[in-house]
């Protein structure tokens, strides 16, 4: 039977649950249950229960000494209850299991259990209270409701820019530079030794055992390499080896004069931007928290961001987002992202010029790095892309709702840089409140905002609903956008609608990396490799030529000159990277819109001609009439009939744009692309301000005095 102390103690306490239960006129013999019968019953359900049932308060009793008991046993009593669940809920039937007694005068742990912690529908009664409660505070700690369009709102105080540098191109800004000249502030003399220092390495430790032995690569070599990277990019081929092939179909006399095929796939297999042997140390640290991912790309991604933030300073309006560059390499930090064109590649945080497209700062995500700031990773990717060296204040910042949190915001303001971006509802400090919000049929143009503090939130409904947060606007400022609404006949009618300013300069401002992206996918130099390093490599060219071109955009209207569009500037700088870059030894057919070459160079050899014997002097012949050129004249005194003459002379069908540049051989002094050559010698050489290769060959060889 009970487990208790005494008889009278179990007398008490059968006349207390005589007193309390009046109306269900049972006793304890009759609400007596076997041991294991009871244990069936125990597992009841919370549909047994009502809300009404819990919700009676327990009557006014004596006091007594087992007041717990009595306590817990008040809300069991209820005539709504039947005799025996009342019986199995109340807490001395949980004794029954227990072989131990407790002491007198000390509630056992169960009942203190039963006590604190409310079962059933009461549960989720006092719980929906408790939250709203706390919805009832955080809607009083957020300002209490949405306003709506008609109140007014306080415009916060505006920045005022303060740069470190004058906004623009940092260069001489009377020089006149050339495509080559701003490319080359990119891929300096530093960054080509490096390239051909570690490429040189590379390929000398890959052709070891090797019939064929590693010709070692110049920096000539490497501008001739960049030249034809560039120039696949404006005319595109399904292979390497199509822009080499001579039939009628893939007839490019171009690649073939700058650079032998077999030449440019070696040093494209053994390309390599950081040294062989510091890779091997950082692939045994594989595991441990020294590794480094990008080892492969240091030295050259080190020069290339420092070169995009110190030769331009950006304007007031910047943009942060991420940007996707297309691979298929099996790498573990390797990206997917759904709303990108490019689902699957690399991905870049950007920080890029809003007004240009300047790619300012980037860096490449390869996972959590360092020591993490648990503020999240957009957080941490926006404050790192932002810590750049003279930079200034008073910038205007524009993000998405990746990027947008209420800490962010306060964090920039506190560093004198001003944020908007769009938002989500589920960030820490997004103001929680439904009092005025947007009801379920609301009319375009609906405007809902609050203020807390330095942050704005902005509600606004367009084709579907807008979120916005921002520390520099005011919720409205009477702007108005055009849009197409249906009229109460269902017919589509242009109607203006208000529009918060916060969206309107958010639409015009955040393009700043779509913007960058665009100008690299027009003539994209990136073609398939398995070289996930080699995969950015041709994006650092991108990236470099397309700086350089907003360079050269920004120079010409500072100097109020022509701007070449980015075809013409490619092309330009690839011509001038093939001047500089190394000669094949034997160049290809040139066609420049000809029937027939003009006439051939012979190759490049110094003439030993005695100064005294004329008749030697014209031994090289010129050619045949038939070839497009007139004969030589003989001289009787050496020197004298050795002019200069253009190739473009003998040409037709050549623009006037074209006419200086046409027609060019590789000087044989200098190796320099030229157009004049010597119409006696039949020899390209150089007639400049910058170099006077002719008087020099002629000198040379005792033609002239």
């Amino acid at each position: 039977m009970f487990l208790s102390e005494s008889e009278d103690e179990l007398e008490e306490l059968r006349s207390d649950l005589d007193s309390e239960s009046e109306s269900s006129h049972c006793s304890l013999d009759e609400d007596y249950i076997p041991r294991g019968l009871a244990r069936d019953q125990e597992d009841f359900t919370d549909d047994d229960s009502s809300d009404e049932e819990w919700g009676i308060k327990p009557t006014k009793r004596r006091a007594s000494r087992k007041r717990p008991r009595s306590v817990t046993a008040s809300p069991m009593s209820s005539p709504l209850k039947s005799p025996s669940k009342k019986w199995e809920r109340s807490p001395l039937r949980k004794k029954i299991p227990n072989a131990s007694t407790p002491k007198k005068d000390t509630p056992s742990p169960n009942t203190s259990k039963r006590l604190s912690t409310p079962r059933g529908k009461n549960l989720s009664v006092k719980r929906q209270a408790e939250r709203g409660l706390v919805r009832k505070e955080e809607d009083e700690a957020d300002g209490d409701r949405w306003c709506d369009i008609d109140e007014e709102d306080v415009e916060p105080p505006q920045p005022r820019f303060r740069p470190d540098r004058e906004v623009g191109p940092q260069l001489n800004r009377t020089a006149n530079y050339t495509p080559l000249e701003l490319f080359q502030l990119f891929f300096s003399v530093t960054v080509i030794n490096t390239l051909v220092k570690n490429t040189n390495a590379y390929g000398k430790k890959k052709y070891q055992g090797h019939k064929e032995s590693w010709v070692p690569v110049t920096a000539a070599d490497m501008y001739s390499f960049v030249c034809l990277v560039l120039y696949m990019g404006i005319a595109p081929l399904k292979t390497l080896k199509d822009f080499w092939r001579g039939s009628k179909l893939f007839s490019l006399p171009f690649p073939a004069s700058v650079m032998p095929c077999r030449r440019f796939l070696a040093i494209s297999r053994s390309l390599h931007m950081n040294d062989p042997a510091v890779e091997a140390a950082n692939d045994q640290k594989k595991g441990t928290s020294g590794y480094d991912r990008l080892c492969k790309i240091k030295p050259l991604y080190g020069q290339i961001l420092e070169a995009s933030y110190t030769f331009f300073h950006p304007h007031q309006h910047i943009s942060i987002d991420e940007r996707m560059v297309a691979s298929k390499a099996r790498i573990g930090f390797k990206q997917y992202i759904k709303s990108k064109p490019t689902k699957w590649g690399f991905k870049l945080f950007v920080l890029a010029d809003s007004s240009c497209g300047y790619t300012l700062n980037f860096f490449v995500y390869v996972g959590r790095e360092g020591e993490p700031t648990g503020k999240g990773v957009s957080y941490d990717a926006v404050m790192r892309l932002l810590d750049i060296p003279f930079l200034g204040k008073g910038y205007k910042l524009y993000v998405d709702n990746f990027y947008t949190s209420p800490t962010l915001f306060l964090d920039l303001l506190q560093k004198k840089i001003w944020a908007c971006g769009t938002v989500r509802s589920n960030k820490a400090g997004y103001p929680k409140t439904k009092r005025n919000d947007m009801p379920v049929k609301t009319p375009r143009g609906t405007i809902r905002w609050i203020r807390k503090g330095g942050l704005l939130f902005v509600k606004w409904l367009d084709t579907r609903g807008v979120t916005m947060c921002s520390t520099l606007h005011k919720a409205y400022s009477n702007d108005m956008v055009k849009r197409k609404v249906k009229d109460s006949d269902g017919q589509w009618t242009v109607k203006e609608v208000p529009v918060p300013g916060c969206i309107k300069d958010y639409n015009q401002h955040m393009g700043g990396v779509d913007l960058s992206d665009a100008l690299i996918s027009y003539y994209n130099v990136l073609h398939k490799t398995q070289k996930w390093y080699k995969t950015l490599f041709y994006h650092f060219v991108d990236i470099a030529t397309v700086n350089a071109f907003i360079l050269h955009k920004g120079m010409c209207k500072l100097q109020n000159r022509p701007v070449l569009t980015q075809k013409n500037f490619r092309e330009q700088l690839i011509l001038s990277l093939a001047e500089i870059g190394s000669t094949p030894r034997r160049s290809a057919p040139q066609n420049f819109m000809l029937p027939a070459s003009p006439f051939k160079v012979p190759p490049a050899s110094p003439l030993k001609v005695p100064p005294a014997s004329p008749s030697n002097v014209s031994a090289t012949s010129p050619p045949s009439p038939s070839a497009g050129m007139p004969p030589a004249t003989a001289t009787d005194a050496p020197g004298v009939g050795h002019l200069p003459a253009y190739f473009v002379e003998q040409m037709t069908n050549v623009a006037p744009r074209d006419r200086a540049t046409a027609g060019r051989r590789a000087c044989v002094v200098c190796k320099r692309k030229s157009p004049v050559y010597c119409s006696t010698c039949q020899k390209t050489l150089c007639f400049t301000s910058f170099r006077n290769c002719y008087s020099e060959w002629h000198r040379g060889n005792k033609v002239c005095f």
